[in-house]
């Protein structure tokens, strides 16, 4: 019951259907005067639900048609045919520009197939494409072509519907790729596999589309018009695994093993989100991998973390007010309960149309936050009384002095000779020559050591 009740079911929209007019560049199904071409070095997968007579058509290389019961393909006999009084060529729209990882490309849907009624509850932007406790159906009775290129080595998935079919065994998944419809409905690097499992852990589970980001982030703001909308707000946030910033707030909880993510999900919406003075705004909630930094520098490690997303929907300076008010009595209810409910604590962001973004509370501390800030003051006061000591003379620090490098250039002070003899030089190891000690030498000759190899009689003249 918890795995049903939790499983999130994501369907495929776009098709390579015979019959559907979008698949076509003169946006209609061909008709009895029309030729179809189909592209010679394109790989399609073509369903055809009913039967069609043509005047002509150029098949691909490589691909299939699926028939339905009764389906099939007939060569035109020149009859009149409503609807086709002039025929022309008709060609079959190009399928490889289908990416798994565009959010636009999939909705979220019931575990029948039917679409999921719109409620307070959205997603992310990574978590809008299937993740990898996910459930996958591509629509029955569809053929599809879908770019499976990827950051991830694997893309884990909980289980694929395809023709109505369920394969949710890795088994059973590797005996469909081993078939002849696998390599023209999927092409690209990435490589699906399925799990068959589940999210084990109560907490939840990150989605696992953080590597890929970029790439859904990139299909995302392609088919907005390639830049994000201006938002109301002057410093709109910027939550964990969303392209784009948004006007509202966000709440970061740091729980213990006592948390039931699904349990606290039902609880904000019946007890907080379900009120009329609610009733414009929506709600993400999932767990993300936060990087952890310090000094400025990224730890290769990241801190498991629930993150809440509120936007609303009012505008101008009332844009984010609604989302920031439901924020504020989520964090009351969290200093009152938040124990119970496994969470240690809680962090929350504004931002709305008349305040930039900042941190408006936190509650409560955390211990590790408390022992961190407690170990600095102390390390601050520690040096601040060994400083206020030094000044007044109670306490003298043991001085070391090095020879810098700069005092050998200045000039070295004569010594005062013990004799007129200087010093022997042990290089050398040679006597002095005989000399009058008494002799007076010239005032303006300084002599402080004998050189054996210099005789100043010799310069004499």
């Amino acid at each position: 019951l918890p795995a049903a009740t939790t499983a999130v079911y994501k369907q495929w929209i776009p098709n390579t259907n015979f019959e559907t007019a979008s698949n076509w560049d003169n946006g209609r199904v061909p008709c009895a005067r029309d030729v179809v071409h189909f592209e010679k070095d394109k790989v399609v997968s073509v369903f055809v639900r009913s039967p069609h007579a043509l005047t002509d058509m150029y098949l691909p290389l490589t691909g299939e048609f699926v028939l339905a019961a009764g389906a099939a393909f007939t060569a035109f006999d020149g009859s009149w045919d409503p609807g086709c009084d002039s025929g022309g060529t008709v060609r079959f729209a190009d399928a490889e520009q289908h990416a798994w990882f565009d959010p636009t490309l999939w909705q979220d849907v019931l575990p029948s197939g039917e679409l999921k009624a719109a409620g307070p509850i959205f997603s992310v932007d990574e978590e809008r494409v299937p993740c990898r406790y996910d459930d996958v159906i591509f629509q029955p009775q569809t053929s599809f072509r879908v770019n499976t290129d990827s950051s991830q080595p694997v893309i884990h998935l909980r289980s694929i519907s395809i023709m109505g079919q369920e394969l949710n065994t890795p088994s059973s998944w590797t005996g469909y790729l081993g078939g002849p419809s696998a390599p023209l409905q999927f092409h690209g690097n990435g490589t699906l596999q399925v799990t068959g499992t589940g999210c084990p852990d109560k907490s939840g589970c990150a989605c696992g589309n953080a590597l890929d980001g970029p790439r859904i982030c990139a299909a995302l703001l392609r088919a907005s018009g390639r830049q994000c909308p201006e938002p109301a707000c002057q410093s709109p946030l910027q939550p964990l695994g969303h392209c784009c910033g948004v006007c509202g707030a966000t709440i970061n909880l740091d729980f213990t093993p006592d948390f039931d993510l699904q349990k606290y999900q039902d609880r904000l919406v019946q007890e907080l989100l379900s009120q009329p003075k609610y009733s414009g705004v929506q709600m993400a909630i999932s767990k993300v991998h936060k990087a952890q930094t310090f000094l400025g520098i990224m730890s290769r490690s990241a801190t498991p973390l629930i993150q809440i997303v509120l936007i609303d929907d009012k505008a101008g300076v009332q844009a984010g007010t609604a989302a920031e008010q439901l924020a504020t009595d989520i964090m009351e209810s969290i200093a009152q309960h938040g124990e119970a409910l496994g969470i240690s604590s809680g962090k929350m962001e504004v931002a709305t149309g008349s305040t930039a973004s900042g941190q408006v509370g936190s509650h409560p501390v955390s211990r590790i936050t408390v022992g961190t800030v407690m170990g600095l003051l102390f390390s601050l006061l520690l040096l601040g009384g060994i400083l206020f000591l030094y000044r007044k003379g109670k306490l003298r620090l043991p001085v070391l002095r090095l020879p810098q490098p700069w005092h050998r250039l200045e000039d070295p002070v004569s010594p005062a000779p013990a004799s007129d003899k200087g010093f022997d030089n042990p290089v050398f190891n040679v006597e002095p020559p005989d000399a009058d000690l008494g002799e007076e030498r010239p005032k303006d000759l300084q002599v402080f050591y004998l050189n054996p190899l210099y005789d100043a009689s010799e310069t004499e003249t």
